[in-house]
């Protein structure tokens, strides 16, 4: 499979429509939402961390998608085999977030109800402040979190979606940034220690009403070196590029197709707590990933429904680089999800 490499340039032409689609290592294409062909109600944009500690993960979503806006907070205790989401929903939001059109600089900062979301990005850090009132056991919890050491090659793909010419995805996921900071919850101090490490998932577009995705990503240290992967696929068109990558040590492997393997009972549902297996065409993926936990949501605002399975496990196997080098993954933690919206 030939893949196309993005040219720095803007995203969209006079007509709302890609320039080209494709992939790249860095943020090179220019977003400017007036520049879209479409209703602002069927825009989707969403600034998403998942920070992972030492034996906890925290996810925070800060989304407008048009319809609705949505600041969300999910805490992952690994020991407990317990979550918590709450969100808070801000319906026809239709851009008033103001979430900004680069993920290099901007500030969000919006407080509701008691609520308080800031993601803070200055150019050499991003500072993420969160406090939701009565999140566990009608306690608030309070996340004063930094990011820094941003890695300097990351995944970006552009995807168009064949049902319109100006539907499209532009999309950012970052691994390997170093996390301190602690989190406030049920009264108890969790800090985020040496090892800790988080991501952006930085999404901005126009997708149809219907639409599912797989996605999954891991990170950690094997042998004292960074390594990350980023695979997925399900949605729009992805005939010039995958998203699915390998991060050693700093840098990129561009791999091709993925495909996740999720075991069914005889009734064709999904059992989401056995074994997941995932498999490249070209071969270089070979993984396992064991679950500890489904977070589960469902959200149904009107017509609008979100069936969310978020998967975190152990991941073991083998990744290839580039080079042809083989790198053993043993106890990985990570998360695989499938993800069905109408929206």
């Amino acid at each position: 499979m030939m893949q196309n490499k993005l040219k720095p340039g803007k995203l969209l032409n006079d007509l709302g429509v890609l320039n080209e689609s494709g992939y790249h290592t860095e943020h090179v294409k220019t977003y400017n939402r007036n520049a879209i062909n479409a209703p602002k109600i069927r825009i989707k944009e969403w600034d998403y961390f998942y920070c992972q500690g030492p034996d906890f993960g925290l996810a925070l979503t800060i989304a407008d998608n048009g319809y609705l806006g949505l600041l969300s907070v999910s805490y992952i205790d690994f020991k407990t085999k317990h979550y918590v989401t709450k969100s808070h929903i801000i319906p026809m939001s239709l851009g008033k977030l103001n979430l900004p059109e680069t993920p290099m600089l901007g500030r969000i900062d919006i407080h509701k109800k008691n609520t308080r979301f800031t993601f803070d990005y200055n150019g050499n850090s991003r500072h993420l402040y969160v406090k939701f009132p009565k999140f566990q056991n009608n306690l608030p919890i309070e996340i004063d979190v930094y990011l820094t050491e941003e890695p300097k090659e990351s995944m970006v793909i552009v995807v168009p979606f064949k049902e319109k010419p100006t539907q499209f995805y532009y999309n950012q996921k970052i691994p390997g940034f170093k996390v301190n900071g602690q989190i406030i919850i049920n009264n108890a101090v969790k800090r985020f220690d040496a090892k800790s490490l988080g991501l952006l998932d930085w999404g901005r577009g126009v997708w149809p009403y219907k639409n599912q995705w797989f996605w999954s990503m891991a990170q950690g240290y094997q042998n004292g070196k960074h390594i990350a992967f980023n695979l997925g696929y399900g949605f729009g068109d992805n005939s010039t590029a995958t998203e699915n990558m390998i991060f050693y040590d700093g840098k990129a492997h561009k791999t091709n197709d993925i495909t996740f393997h999720i075991k069914e009972d005889d009734k064709g549902n999904k059992r989401y707590l056995e074994p997941w297996q995932f498999t490249s065409s070209d071969q270089r993926i070979e993984l396992t990933m064991t679950p500890l936990i489904d977070r589960k949501d469902m959200i149904s605002v009107g017509v609008l429904q979100s069936k969310q399975h978020q998967v975190f496990g152990l991941f073991n196997g083998q990744i290839v680089l580039d080079n042809n080098k083989t790198i053993i993954i043993k106890d990985m933690m990570g998360f695989a999800e499938d993800i069905q919206n109408k929206w």
